[in-house]
């Protein structure tokens, strides 16, 4: 979840990969997962769609209990606004949520008014997004 996930966590991001116009999406799901490599599409095993996935650079360790990478993916559940604008999350998003276009390799991203379906947030006014309503 992105609360969760610290920007210490995120300092070997060298790219991200995604699978989709990510302009299209209000937001996406993401996680911090343990993977085998630090870089090529991860598995994956969660209902819906992985939507994108963090490659890690050269400097990136892996651990030393389980030998594994922490990558961030990103993915959508099949009740997301994507599929479903008039359910669950016609307004608000998920707490692991964020704008996909305010996410860069070592940032979190943020919540933004497109993601929450709702007013502007501090966050959007600050990266200076606008959004024609």
């Amino acid at each position: 979840m992105s609360a969760l996930i610290a920007e210490d966590e995120l300092v070997h991001e060298a790219d991200f990969v995604w699978f989709e116009d990510i302009t299209r999406l209000d937001y996406v799901r993401q996680s911090l997962d343990r993977l085998p490599t630090r870089r090529g599409r991860p598995a994956y095993h969660r209902d819906g769609r992985m939507v994108g996935y963090a490659l890690l650079g050269s400097g990136a360790k892996p651990s030393r209990s389980s030998g594994t990478f922490r990558r961030r993916v990103f993915w959508l559940l099949p009740h997301d606004r994507d599929t479903d604008p008039e359910g669950l999350y016609a307004t608000g998003a998920p707490a692991e949520a964020v704008d996909p276009r305010t996410l860069t390799p070592g940032s979190k991203g943020c919540k933004t008014e497109r993601s929450e379906g709702g007013p502007p947030s501090s966050a959007m006014r600050e990266l200076g997004i606008t959004l024609p309503l």
